[in-house]
């Protein structure tokens, strides 16, 4: 999938996911490198924030505005990831004063590659949101077109109340 970044065409390594399909299940590191698989993210519904690098404004804008929306809803679970380290995440977390969101590496592009949205070139993810129900389907998507945008906080914050209902 061709998408803008930084006035540039840039590739993911193939067509992402959609609506409907699977999520299949991904290992990414969290904080204290561990490994964390998808499946153990479906006990509720989940809402994944893709982000490039944590360490730019938009993903930090992109990271605090879901973090404010989501705290107060016991009911999702919520991870932003990024193929930056699990240090220079726990890095942005302090400087940024997050302590409760779960912020997980893709250093190894597991998740990146089966999804189709790691841009190989650059080393990055694509900027993209994610809402997977408790069985792993695809519920709402959103691969961003220019990378330097924010995604549709409106649309996702939606789709999650309609599932949570």
């Amino acid at each position: 999938m061709d998408l803008e970044f930084k006035g540039n065409t840039v590739s993911t390594i193939g067509n992402p996911l959609t609506v409907g399909e699977t999520f299949p299940d991904f290992v990414v590191l969290n904080k204290d490198n561990n490994e964390i698989k998808l499946s153990s993210l479906l006990d509720k519904p989940l809402l994944i924030s893709v982000v490039p690098n944590i360490n730019t404004s938009v993903c930090s804008i992109q990271t605090k505005h879901f973090n404010e929306e989501i705290d107060g809803h016991s009911e999702i679970n919520f991870v932003t990831i990024s193929t930056n380290t699990p240090e220079e995440q726990s890095d942005w977390c302090a400087a940024e004063n997050v302590k409760n969101m779960k912020m997980l590496s893709d250093i190894d592009h597991d998740f990146g590659k089966k999804s189709n949205i790691w841009i190989r070139d650059l080393n990055i993810l694509a900027r993209s949101v994610w809402v997977i129900d408790k069985n792993g389907e695809i519920i709402y998507s959103e691969i961003v077109p220019v990378q330097t945008n924010e995604p549709s906080y409106d649309k996702v914050l939606g789709q999650l109340n309609e599932l949570v209902k």
